[in-house]
Parts: C-alpha cells; structure tokens; sequence
C-alpha cells in the first residue's frame, strides 16, 4: 500500500540543479534538447547516453543547471549506467528530479517513480509519448495518478515538442513524493535497525536504508565520497541478517514489492479502450517479422544490403569518385600547389604542405575527399536504424552468435557503433551488466571491428579485387571475432547476464532528428578525426625527412616481407596504423594505387590492418575504461596475432595458387 509521509525540505530546482531520469529510450535527450537548446545523440535503442551531459536552462526566470543522465530501470543499479544514475542522487548534485517515463509503459515509469518518492528529492513526472499510449487505446488519467504519487504529472510528446513549455512551468514547482511502500517484515525491521546508524545522505533515511541493505558496501562508500564509514561493519552485519531471514534475494524481495504497488497504481489510473490495435496492420505484421528467426534473416540481409549500397557503392564510389578525382583532383589540389609554390618560400615547408606527405595533398585529400563521403553515408545510414527502432531487433537475431561468445544479444549496440567509431563504441560498452561482457567487447572492438573512417579504404581495396577477395576478407574477420570471442569467453574471470532488452516499435524515421544527428556526428569527425590525420601526416613527413621510415622498414622486412609476403614499404603503413587505423589503410590505398600491390598482397594488406592493434585514441579510451593493465594485454595480444593471421592467409593462398583477378 502506498501511505503519504512527511516531505523532506530540499533545494528547488530553481535554486540548483535539475537531473532527467529515467529508464533507457523514454526520450530524455529529446527532453534534454528541448530544455537546453543543446543536441545530445538521440536515438531509438538503450544505452545512447552513457556518460551525463549538462546544460542549462530557464525556468521559472531563473538559469538552472540541468543533467541528462544514463537510462536507468532501478535505483538498486545492476549496470554502470545505472550505478551512474544512483551515485548522482546520492551525491546531491540534483536539487530536484525529472523524472521521465514512456506512457505506453506506464508500469516501469511508476516503479521508478516509486523509488524517487522514497528518496525525498523534489521531482516531476514527464509522462513522454502520450501518442503512441492512445494509439495503443491507454487512457491514463494523470489526474489520479498525481494524486497517488503526490508529485505534478506532465504528459509529453517531445519529438513534436508537445507540453514542453508546461513541464518548464512544473518543474519549478517540483515536490517530494507522498507515497510510501510497505515492505515484508524482515525488511522493515533491518530499516528501523539501519536508520540510527546511517551517514549523512541527501536521500531520505529510509531510501538510503533500502540502498544499503540491497546494496551493501558499494552504496555505502558511494555516499561517503568512496571510503567505507566506521559503522560499516555493523551496517553489513545488519544487511547480512535480513538476508538471510528472506527466502530470496533481498533486491528480488524489494523490487517485487514495488513492482505490485505499481501494478496497483496502474489498473486504478489506466483505461483501455477495445478495438485500438496501437499500429497499423502492415506495421504489426513487420513488427513481428523483424525478430522471426525465419522471416528475420531475409530482412536482416536486405537491411544490410541496403546498407552496403548506399554506403559502400554510392558512398564510397560515386562520392568518393567526385571528391577525390574531380573536387580535389582537378581544382583544389593543384590550385593549392601552384599557391604554395608561388607564396611559400622554402621548399621544405612546400613539400610539408603540398608534397608527397604535405598536409594538403595528403592530410586534407584523404580526410574529406577519400574518407568523409563514407564516413556521412554511413552516419546517415545508422541513424536510420537508430530512428526507426531496428538496431534492437538487429540484438535479439544475433543474440545466438553472441550467446556462444559469452554474450548476449545487446552487444551488438556497441559493436554496431563501433563501424562509426571504435573509441566512442568502448564508452558505449558501460551499457552492458557485467565486467566480464565489458572487457570482452572491447576487445573485440579493438580487434576486428574497423571503423567507418578505416572501413571506407579498406572496401575501396577490395572493391577493386575479385568478389572472392570480399568473401575471403569478410569470412575472416567475422571468424576472427566469433573465435577470439568464445576463447576469451572462456578465459577472461567474471559471469555473463541474462538478455534483457526492451523493444520500441518500429517507427517511420525522422527526417530532421537525422539530419541533427548526422550533422552532430560530422561535426565530431571534423574536429576529432581530421586535426589527427593532419598530425599524422606531419609525423609520417618528419620520419621520412629524418630517414627514420626506411629504418624502420629494414627492421620490420623479416616479418612484414617473410611473413606477410608484403613490400618492405608497407611497414610505414602498419606503424602510421598505430596513430589512426583508417590513416593507415589510407597508405595501403595509396601504394594499391601505384601498383605496388599484387591483388593477394592487397588482401593480406587489409586483412592484418583491420585486425592491427588498436589506433592510439582507441587505445587511452580502453585504458580509460578497463585500466593499464587490459589496455596492454590487449594490444599485446592483437598485435602478434594479427601478423600471425596474416601469415598464415599469405601462406595459404601462395600454396593454392590464388590470384584474385
């Protein structure tokens, strides 16, 4: 039963700072954006926002602070996401709450707004996508619903911005909820042993007391600034003895209990009307078929073909072909030499600018003529994906594949970002439940998923070739990341976690939220990408100036040359790799071009290169997340094993006697 209790006194939101919160794919950066006028990715699947981006906004007349936070379904985390969400609460960086929920899912939105109730914060109901709960014949009547929860209720439609400007007006007004669970009696009696003993906490003592017997240590050094307090021992102690009065686990124990008081909340407030089906037939029968484990390959193997076309053939060879040969081949390229010669006095400066490794002719060219018609082919693609509720469906038909890795399905989501982008897909991976599923994602990023930067050089190599050579390369790339996966599976310590993923339905894509989304992505790329392959055409400039990239070479000719049966000039190409794979690439592209290349050596080329060790931004982000000691365990092992598979490709199509012409 729910019973009003006493509302702790709390900053308002006015006065500090506003958090979004909610479960994954409610629309909080939607929300986000419509408060602060500030783009966040927004997108159709969970996991979107992983690290919190801040903003601000006025309400009320007043500049307020506000926090879109990672997706959470509970306030007892079992991700890193979640965890992220909690320690935000705990620390009192929200004066108040906004707390945002998918009408049509009414039950998860009440559950979490149960738990905020118990914390004493102020907070406001967003109830978002009022649309698709009518169209599924959902009535709710906010009304009542206020009226259990003691908070001001706010129906939404935020992609059409529908109840925005009444939200900025409710949030200043933000409240503690009045509505309190009852829990079976062993818990309540660990709560009243707790409650004398508790840190201070800007939670109310009972929320903070339900953390801590559901949570144990971890929440008590998350609310005392990561160090124990002294009365731990006795609050573990405390926590051990209710757990063993209770026949399950005690977070089962709690969230069951709040999962029927929800219930509850939602019969009394939820009118269905009969007859409303909530989509159209064509639109259901789709649904259905997307994640059929008959009918679903055909249409994963037309989304994917259809993906290949617009961004491998028009992408990467009508765009490609304009920019490279007629944009920058016959206007800026030697528009850019004859100025440099004609202004720049030196010829050193003018071989750096607009020589064989000059930042114009080779920086620029490759970066925005060679590489950026793929790389916004691509992001264009996936935010279709994104927008229209696929990349979901995409994890639950490749959930088998990535069950024998150790996996489940909901790996895809950063495997599949990571085609756009390795270092952003290994933030990504906090979307996942356990260590042991993190660490291994990231390896596979770092091993056999090539950006889309590195991936547009690498289908231009092979686009060149026999079909056989993309069949060859494909197979064993996918190879590679299936039985690396399954041996590191094995190997790497941790558990793995249930598949748990929320579908959305499948929705028309939106054309401007494409648009902003790809333009945001661009942006990313224009300032991240492109200042490193000026950098590393500098680097490569100087190490040909100092003579060192023929040292080099000599040193790497036993393997690159009796290994790989590469040319010793390829060893420039691997060692740039390092700095960005996709420049790398880019120097095999080059000597493809030349001719240096047979077409077996341009298969053994891309094939090591797309398993070559991590690029140096990769790298630190890996470091980042995972510690000094994975991070060079990791391109420990790639680095040998890539040459190794390499060598054994090179060795066994010199013994069949392929040519790939």
């Amino acid at each position: 039963m729910t019973e009003p209790i006493a509302s702790l006194a709390g900053p308002a939101p006015g006065e500090g700072t506003v958090a979004l919160v909610g479960n994954p794919n409610v629309g909080k950066s939607v929300l986000f954006g419509a408060l602060t006028g500030r783009y966040v990715t927004v997108s159709n699947y969970p996991g979107t926002t992983v690290e919190m981006t801040s903003g601000s906004a006025v309400l009320g007349g007043d500049k307020v602070a506000v926090l879109d936070t990672p997706g959470t379904c509970s306030l007892l985390p079992s991700s890193e996401d979640e965890r992220v969400t909690r320690d935000v609460l705990l620390s009192g960086r929200a004066g108040g709450v906004v707390a945002v929920g998918d009408a049509k899912n009414l039950e998860r939105t009440v559950l979490l707004a149960l738990q905020l109730c118990e914390t004493g914060l102020p907070f406001v109901l967003c109830l978002n996508m009022m649309d698709e709960a009518d169209s599924r014949g959902m009535a709710i009547d906010t009304a009542l619903l206020a009226g259990r929860l003691g908070v001001e209720v706010v129906p939404t439609v935020a992609v059409r911005r529908e109840g925005i400007e009444r939200l900025r007006l409710a949030i200043p007004r933000a409240a503690p909820g009045l509505a309190r669970l009852t829990y079976p009696e062993p818990v309540e009696r660990g709560v009243e042993r707790i409650l004398p003993l508790l840190p201070h906490s800007p939670l109310a003592p009972r929320a903070l007391a339900l953390m801590v017997l559901c949570g144990g240590e971890e929440v008590l050094r998350a609310v005392s600034g990561g160090k124990l307090p002294p009365q731990a021992p006795r609050l573990l102690e405390i926590a051990r003895d209710v757990q063993a009065a209770c026949r399950e686990p005690l977070t089962y124990v709690v969230t069951q209990a709040r999962v029927r008081e929800a219930w509850r909340i939602v019969e009394a407030v939820v009118q269905r009307t009969a007859g409303k089906s909530g989509s159209h037939p064509w639109r259901e029968r789709l649904t259905r078929a997307t994640t059929h484990p008959i009918w679903g390959l055909p249409l994963l193997g037309l989304v994917l073909y259809a993906c290949y076309m617009f961004v491998g053939v028009w992408g990467a060879g009508t765009l490609v072909g304009l920019l490279e040969e007629d944009v920058f081949g016959r206007w800026i390229n030697p528009a850019a030499i004859a100025l440099v010669h004609r202004l720049v006095p030196t010829a050193f400066l003018q071989d750096m600018l607009v020589g064989e490794y000059g930042v114009i002719t080779m920086a620029l060219t490759y970066s925005l003529a060679l590489i950026l018609p793929i790389v916004a082919t691509f992001f264009l693609a996936f935010g279709v994906l994104e927008d229209s509720g696929y990349l979901p469906r995409l994890a639950v038909m490749v959930h088998r594949v990535f069950k024998k890795m150790g996996l489940n399905g909901k790996a895809v989501l950063p495997m599949v970002l990571g085609l756009g982008c390795d270092t952003m897909a290994t933030v990504t991976t906090r979307i996942l439940e356990t260590p042991k599923e993190r660490m291994l994602v990231i390896l596979l990023l770092a091993l056999g998923v090539p950006c889309s930067a590195q991936l547009t050089v690498v289908l231009m190599m092979l686009g060149s070739l026999s079909p056989v050579a993309m069949l060859i390369w494909l197979g064993i790339v996918c190879g590679v990341i299936v039985l690396v996966g399954a041996a590191a599976a094995r190997i790497l310590p941790g558990r793995g976690s249930d598949f748990v993923l929320e579908l959305p339905p499948l929705r028309v894509p939106g054309l401007r939220n494409i648009v902003v989304k790809t333009l945001a992505r661009l942006e990313w790329y224009l300032k991240e990408a492109v200042p490193l392959f000026v950098l590393g055409t500098l680097l490569l400039f100087l190490a040909d100036r100092l003579h060192l990239l023929g040292r080099i070479e000599r040193m790497a000719a036993p393997v690159v040359v009796g290994v790989l049966g590469l040319p010793r000039e390829t060893a420039e190409a691997f060692v740039i790799g390092f700095l960005r794979r996709d420049f790398g690439a880019a120097g095999l592209y080059r000597m493809a071009e030349a001719g240096t290349l047979s077409p077996v050596q341009v298969l053994v080329a891309v094939v090591v290169i797309t398993l070559f060790i991590p690029c140096i931004a990769n790298f630190f982000m890996m470091v980042k997340e995972r510690g000094w000691k994975f991070g060079l365990a990791a391109a420990a092992f790639i680095f040998p094993f890539s040459l190794a598979v390499g060598g054994a490709l090179h060795w066994l199509l010199d013994a069949l006697h392929v040519t790939l012409r």
